[in-house]
């Protein structure tokens, strides 16, 4: 590298004018510093200061000099190499930052000691991570789910383009009638037309997000929380969103805003996945329309046992019943193996799920045919 904190001892070149100003944020970053403004004896590091000016300056430095994705990773390895989280708490911090989802769940990891005086800044951050998200995946979400909600109702009258003719074929098969002439060969008469009835504007499935909110799943939450307002926004889907860590809370009457469900999360914290997956039995109506959608990393501070025999009763009662390990960008996280073991003994495989995928996902436990589960 010609940039850097070693780029003058290792190639003789010093950096001039522009690669200067490159050189030194990068070394404020990388430079060895130990914390906000600190460094360790000998090292070349500028630091980012240990005030929120300097801080900012900085922010704004690489938001000039470097693309929005490698804005964003510089941003992350800033907040865990230099403390700067902490910093976070100042308002003219956000209005520096490049706002993403790693940065929300950071925000909301840090909710409980923000001040008043910079609770609206990070609402705006929030809101617009959200609303990006939601440009993205909610048309697809409901255009995707609208076709499986349409598929899954059965009619023995169907129109001729909503003729299932995979089902009708075998549902004829005993109408067989053998050509002449040509043994074996023959055709099938199509007595009961078996398809797929439009749907009307009545609710006809249930859906129920159950969410971990221990540190890790920051990203997925996130994520969660715009999905769940999408699922909401359909009128033949009726969608609980339940966020969990020790306690179980219900945030389904704020379903419909993300940002509040986000900052109605307390990120953090242990993990009782049995008393959330109870709590979320307990409201079931009608298990056999219904798909509950556990997102977690599976590590179980309740119970171990119970949380596998619960599910098993769900899926005995008739819920589809979907395991996420993860709703984010960044591949499966740490998990665990024997609990992901076990569900998929149950019929229920576990696996991490990109927010492009999962309306497929959706669309498949609603017509409760395979999982597109990823290879890997």
């Amino acid at each position: 590298m010609v940039l850097g904190s070693d780029s003058t001892e290792s190639t003789g070149h010093t950096p001039q004018g522009r690669d200067a100003a490159m050189d030194r944020t990068l070394t404020a970053l990388y430079g060895g510093a130990r914390s906000p403004g600190g460094r360790a004896p000998g090292e070349r590091a500028a630091g980012l200061g240990a005030s929120a000016p300097a801080a900012a300056r900085w922010l704004g430095d690489i938001r000039t000099y470097f693309p929005g994705p490698v804005v964003q990773v510089m941003q992350r390895d800033a907040i865990e190499r230099l403390g700067l989280a902490a910093l976070l708490l100042e308002p003219e911090m956000l209005d520096a930052v490049e706002a993403d989802v790693h940065l929300v769940g950071t925000l909301l990891q840090l909710g409980g000691a923000m001040p008043e005086t910079t609770r609206e800044s990070a609402r705006a951050v929030v809101r617009k991570v959200v609303d990006d998200l939601e440009r993205r995946l909610a048309n697809r979400t409901r255009t995707t789910l609208a076709g499986a909600l349409d598929r899954s109702a059965r009619t023995g009258r169907p129109r001729p383009r909503d003729i299932d003719w995979n089902r009708t074929v075998r549902a004829n098969l005993r109408n067989h009638v053998p050509l002449p002439g040509d043994e074996g060969a023959g055709t099938v008469v199509p007595e009961r037309l078996v398809g797929y009835a439009r749907s009307g504007r009545a609710v006809r499935k249930e859906v129920v997000l159950c969410v971990d909110q221990s540190g890790s799943m920051a990203a997925s939450v996130v994520h969660a929380a715009v999905f769940g307002a999408v699922l909401a926004s359909m009128r033949s889907l009726d969608t609980r969103l339940i966020v969990f860590d020790t306690a179980v809370v219900d945030l389904t009457d704020q379903i419909d805003d993300p940002v509040d469900v986000l900052f109605g999360t307390r990120l953090g914290g242990g993990t009782d996945i049995d008393r959330a997956l109870a709590y979320c039995q307990s409201r079931l109506t009608r298990p056999a329309d219904t798909v509950v959608v556990l997102i977690s990393d599976l590590y179980e501070g309740g119970i171990r046992d119970r949380m596998v025999r619960r599910v098993a009763a769900m899926k005995e009662s008739g819920v589809e019943f979907v395991a996420l390990l993860a709703l984010s960008d960044e591949g499966a996280p740490a998990y665990d193996r024997d609990h992901a073991a076990a569900l998929a003994a149950l019929g229920v495989p576990a696996f991490a799920c990109t927010p492009d995928l999962f309306p497929e996902v959706m669309a498949a436990a609603l017509e409760k045919r395979p999982l597109p589960v990823p290879e890997g």
